[in-house]
């Protein structure tokens, strides 16, 4: 079985997830960075992509030390599985995803998994999914393994390669007020053909305000979900 997949994102109030400077723009407050941490400790795995590793440098953990007490009293591991997705297979080992948290995944295709490997194959599993990568055969491989909730948290590219190929369950969407504005700046989406088109409405299940954030909580209708 798939896991449920969920898209969780904060963007600027013009669909930016990141300006162009250097360093990272925090988008969140403190309060939402405790309600994704939250999140991540009821999922089995997160998944980011090579690009927003590189240009992140994240950790990825459940920050909460009271949060993982309860992932292992519910017999979870500590940590949820931590993800990648590369084309390429160039992966840097320095980075920080590698050297902390519980285990960790790479998706790759056949010529990638051969440099991943090189780089990473002492510090995660690396799976090849054959010439390209399938994103529904990427799920039934993390059914196999056991995950039965995902949270997928960026990039733009990650969320814009599972739902234009129909496979989100559920985005939060975390609106930040400000303006990025900048050209080039990356963004939540990218241009894709998604499932039922720009008449397509999703369902809004529910709008949370935290602090100066508000967070629509959007559940794709079946014609996005097999």
């Amino acid at each position: 079985m798939r896991p449920y997949v969920l898209s969780s994102v904060a963007v600027s109030i013009d669909g930016y997830i990141d300006d162009t400077s250097p360093d990272r723009l925090l988008l969140s407050n403190a309060a939402d960075f405790d309600r994704v941490d939250e999140e991540r400790a009821g999922c089995d795995a997160i998944l980011i992509g090579a690009e927003t590793m590189r240009r992140d440098n994240p950790h990825l953990l459940v920050n909460s030390p009271e949060r993982r007490s309860s992932r292992v009293a519910r017999g979870q591991s500590e940590f949820p599985l931590k993800i990648t997705v590369t084309r390429s297979g160039k992966l840097d080992p320095a980075l920080r995803f590698w050297h902390c948290g519980g285990a960790k995944l790479v998706y790759t295709t056949d010529a990638g998994a051969v440099v991943a490997r090189e780089s990473v194959g002492s510090l995660a599993t690396v799976h090849a999914l054959g010439s390209a990568i399938d994103f529904g055969s990427l799920l039934d491989d993390l059914g196999a393994r056991g995950v039965r909730r995902l949270m997928v948290e960026g990039g733009g590219q990650m969320h814009t390669e599972f739902l234009s190929a129909g496979l989100v369950d559920e985005i939060q969407l975390a609106i930040a007020p400000l303006v990025v504005g900048n050209e080039g700046a990356p963004r939540f989406l990218h241009p894709a053909n998604y499932p039922g088109g720009p008449t397509h409405r999703m369902h809004l299940e529910e709008v949370v305000q935290v602090g100066d954030v508000v967070v629509l909580r959007y559940l794709p209708t079946p014609t996005q979900r097999d």
